[in-house]
């Protein structure tokens, strides 16, 4: 067989027309009186001069900017959702698919959102400045802090934990699936760390009201603080929750003498501590406890095992923590 004939330059002109038309190479070639291979190769010489040679883009590099403008002003939207503002703004007629492949072009990428304290702008002031304070002091000024803070555990871990390796058709087997309870088992527990290591650990047995809280303090802080200081300074750490804020309480600190750390409200981002009951639950979760005095009993061997190295080691993140708090203007952190 000879060698097949170049196309003539109207030829290939018409296969670009037909193309922008929307029109498969089978049409093209039908259309035309040649071969789909000559479509094919022609538009195939063509593709180093266009953006795009698999068809005419439906949206306009305009219609792509106002579709960045409505998808960060509507992030939690779907994409149908977005298609559907798109298409009535620019009066464009786009399926959802193309709207998720520029979205996608664009940058954007639909993820689960980070879960964050709900902050007002007063709030995000009182952050920022708190941070700017505070960001003159070192590592050792920190390691003189000590951070307390509650935390809840449930015997089932909710949403916590690893996702599962699974192919098609074994959605629901029985090693595939977790387990959930309707009203799963807890226990609350306060605790509290430095550099120099974890505190007394307290399981909590009803509301804590300002007397409770005292008296946890008494019984468990206080052996801390001389089994870790001695006869040294220390500055308290602990959040604004009601107890902690009570005037009888103020009154307490002020009788043993003890300096608290002035705090923003709604700012658990900034508590290393909240790091360290991460560790602690993540040492436990694949325990899997069936009770709650199994669950307790995992929990205080994991808050045992937890290393001075590793306390000191989150304490000495807390300058790089301001500079976040700092550079966010009060906002919310990774941390």
């Amino acid at each position: 067989m000879g060698k097949q004939r170049d196309l003539s330059t109207g030829i290939v002109a018409q296969i670009q027309a037909l193309r922008q038309q929307g029109l498969t190479q089978t049409k093209i070639a039908e259309q035309l009186g040649i071969s789909q291979s000559s479509v094919c190769k022609a538009l195939k010489k063509n593709c180093s001069k266009r953006t795009n040679c698999s068809g005419v883009r439906k949206t306009s590099a305009r219609d792509n900017k106002q579709l960045r403008k409505i998808a960060v002003s509507n992030r939690f939207k779907s994409t149908s959702e977005l298609t559907d503002l798109w298409n009535k703004q620019t009066g464009a007629d786009v399926s959802r698919s193309t709207t998720y492949r520029r979205l996608r072009e664009l940058g954007f990428k639909s993820r689960v959102p980070a879960v964050k304290p709900m902050l007002n702008k007063k709030q995000m002031e009182k952050r920022l400045k708190w941070a700017k304070e505070h960001s003159k002091w070192t590592a050792e000024d920190w390691q003189k802090v000590v951070f307390s803070d509650e935390s809840r555990f449930c015997i089932s871990f909710g949403d916590q934990g690893p996702r599962v390796w699974r192919r098609g058709g074994e959605t629901y087997n029985h090693e595939c699936v977790k387990r959930s309870v309707k009203f799963p088992q807890s226990v609350m527990v306060w605790g509290c760390m430095s550099a120099r290591g974890v505190g007394k650990l307290c399981f909590l047995k009803k509301t804590v009201n300002a007397a409770v809280y005292q008296d946890i303090l008494e019984t468990f802080l206080i052996p801390t603080v001389e089994e870790q200081f001695g006869e040294e300074d220390f500055i308290f750490q602990q959040d604004l929750a009601p107890a902690h804020a009570a005037k009888s309480t103020k009154d307490w600190f002020t009788k043993k003498q003890l300096e608290v750390l002035a705090w923003p409200a709604n700012s658990p981002d900034l508590n290393v501590i909240e790091n360290l009951w991460a560790i602690v639950k993540r040492k436990i979760r694949d325990r899997k406890p069936t009770t709650l005095d199994q669950l307790k009993q995992n929990i205080a061997t994991a808050w045992e095992a937890v290393s001075a190295e590793t306390c000191d080691k989150l304490v000495k993140s807390m300058p790089r923590i301001l500079q976040a708090v700092i550079q966010a203007k009060g906002a919310a952190t990774k941390y």
